[in-house]
């Protein structure tokens, strides 16, 4: 028996090929497994190629898996884009209808199932994807009744008649390989799983999650890949506690509602994608000037301009560090598992009105679309803190206005809602006094400045940089942010069989950066090779500017739209060794 197995299908986007995946890997959860996905897709509705990979294991995964075990192929495309992945005695399981063929030098096997003409005989070839699920689920010899569970689960709205129907092309799919293949598969038994359900879920919808947990009930926002789907959670979870979701005309006009909520005192975010961050940059200015809390997310995808719109990158770093113009404070959060954006989400609303400055929660393609498995989430974990939100204020002479924008010890001014009696405050974008009125005073300026651009002196988020340090001197640091993690961990357990003593840290906090934090990881390292999706090493280029040792860091960049692969990370680091 085995502990872990890769299955990937592919086909053409609009087969049926997400729904495959999702009813497999829903029965896989509901038997306890730990599983970790990777969608390749393309930017268009229907057509083209795209494929589902899922990492099956008994323990957490967090990265994409080097080989495959087996493959699901609709067409003669995706056993030719995709079975170089396969290793020796890999099985491919295809549509009889395409006659499949192997490449030349594929080690493998190849059951043609009659997928869609087993679909058409009961009645509609769009089964033929319940018929390629239980022809590999069948192989790995797995009890089909939890399978029929989640068909049922899958189908039950549309009656008992369609759920019957579906069960029967599960079961006709089996039938069909099982016979070809004299059986299950014993070297692909899995071994058994804990039995505990996981959740399982994208990052996006972890985010949707800590977002209704920490208090939000306004989100503005426009449509964009690989955003969206926190916006299509939010729309159905946010009314069920009096909140709402307005798609707004543009991202303009998303961030600008949003920093307006905030301003009247709802807890209100907007998420995006490269283009539209770029379009919001002019109002995340005007959120530092009012010192207005805002939260945004990025899920960073290929770019620039429309680039590669599904496909993994790392490269908007820059953008929210330095996009706007002028001179604000901003906060940077780089989450880097499933826990994290449910996590990270509920403490930048915190962050944005303890600090009152906006603050942009970063993730890229993979954590914000990959499909994984992670524990129950505990929703006391992270109390809300509304920060300097005063409720009752003293009373105010004839005249007298509120002074909003107070100097304080901290840098951090007490914040009313509009509307409070007493609180009666000027708000302009222009530079101003302690009650908001314009002012150009050469003392009042640098007083202002001081005060907004050193309130963030000495704040960490939780786990600001995440380490996996061992060795007090390392022949190697590997540094990474957002989804590298898991992969930079399976690289590392090669690197250390190597004989070479690896320490790894995942810098969370990306601005202000942690640079007491990270200083003593590369003091004790020989060698530092920084890890991240961009061609231009902007992570890296972080570590230099702030904690220096510009002489040993060297970059590892992926830029070809997809992530990294555990043997990738082995090679590379062991070639700059």
């Amino acid at each position: 028996m085995i502990s872990q197995l890769s299955w990937k299908i592919g086909g053409q986007q609009g087969e049926g090929v997400e729904s495959t995946d999702r009813i497999f890997s829903t029965a896989l959860n509901r038997l306890g497994y730990y599983l970790y996905g990777y969608r390749h897709f393309s930017s268009r509705i229907k057509g083209g190629h795209t494929n589902n990979k899922i990492r099956i294991s008994t323990t957490p995964k967090l990265a994409i898996s080097d080989d495959l075990d087996i493959l699901v192929a609709f067409d003669q495309e995706s056993i030719d884009l995709n079975a170089h992945e396969l290793r020796a005695g890999g099985v491919v399981v295809a549509d009889a209808k395409f006659n499949p063929v192997l490449p030349e030098g594929i080690n493998a096997r190849l059951f043609p199932v009659p997928i869609t003409s087993i679909a058409e005989e009961l009645g509609t070839s769009l089964m033929k994807n319940m018929v390629a699920s239980g022809a590999s689920w069948a192989l790995l010899g797995l009890p089909l009744d939890v399978f029929n569970k989640a068909v049922e689960e899958e189908f039950g709205r549309k009656g008992p008649a369609i759920v019957e129907k579906n069960i029967e092309a599960v079961k006709r799919g089996a039938d069909y390989v099982l016979e070809l293949a004299g059986g299950p598969l014993e070297e692909f038994r899995l071994e058994p799983a804990d039995g505990k359900q996981k959740l399982f879920m994208i990052g996006n919808e972890a985010i949707g999650l800590g977002a209704v947990a920490g208090g939000c009930r306004l989100m503005s926002a426009y449509p964009i890949t690989p955003a969206s789907e926190i916006m299509e959670y939010l729309i159905k979870k946010l009314p069920k506690f009096g909140g709402t979701v307005v798609q707004t005309e543009d991202e303009i006009a998303a961030v600008t509602m949003a920093i307006g909520a905030n301003y009247a005192g709802v807890r209100t975010m907007t998420a995006s994608a490269g283009p539209g961050l770029s379009l919001m940059m002019e109002a995340i200015g005007l959120a530092g000037m009012t010192e207005t809390p805002l939260v945004i997310v990025d899920t960073q995808r290929g770019g620039p301009s429309t680039g590669l719109p599904t496909k993994q990158e790392q490269s908007d770093l820059n953008a929210m560090v330095y996009g706007t113009h002028g001179e604000i404070p901003k906060i940077v959060i780089a989450p880097a598992s499933l826990e994290d954006c449910f996590y990270d989400t509920i403490e930048s609303f915190n962050l944005s009105e303890q600090y009152q400055v906006p603050v942009i929660l970063m993730t890229d393609l993979q954590l914000s679309l990959g499909k994984q498995s992670c524990e129950q989430l505990d929703l006391n974990k992270v109390p809300i803190n509304r920060g300097k939100l005063v409720r009752e204020l003293p009373e105010l002479q004839p005249n007298e206005l509120f002074k909003r924008y107070e100097l304080t010890d901290d840098g951090v001014s007490p914040r009313v809602i509009p509307g409070d009696k007493f609180g009666l405050h000027h708000v302009t974008g222009v530079e101003h006094d302690e009650t908001g009125r314009p002012s150009e005073s050469a003392v009042n300026r640098k007083k202002m400045m001081d005060k907004r651009l050193n309130k963030l002196d000495g704040m960490y988020i939780r786990d600001a940089v995440r380490a996996d340090a061992p060795h007090a001197e390392a022949d190697l640091l590997i540094i990474g942010m957002g989804s590298t993690g898991g992969t930079i961990d399976e690289a590392r357990v090669r690197l250390e069989s190597d004989g070479l003593k690896t320490n790894h840290i995942t810098i969370r906090q990306i601005h202000p950066f942690p640079t007491a934090l990270v200083e003593p990881y590369l003091n004790g390292a020989a060698k530092v090779v920084v890890l991240e999706n961009n061609a231009t090493g902007q992570l890296a280029d972080q570590v230099k500017l702030h904690a220096g040792h510009a002489d040993k860091i060297k970059s590892v960049l992926k830029y070809d739209g997809n992530p990294f692969l555990p043997s990738e990370v082995h090679k590379a680091c062991k070639e700059l060794v």
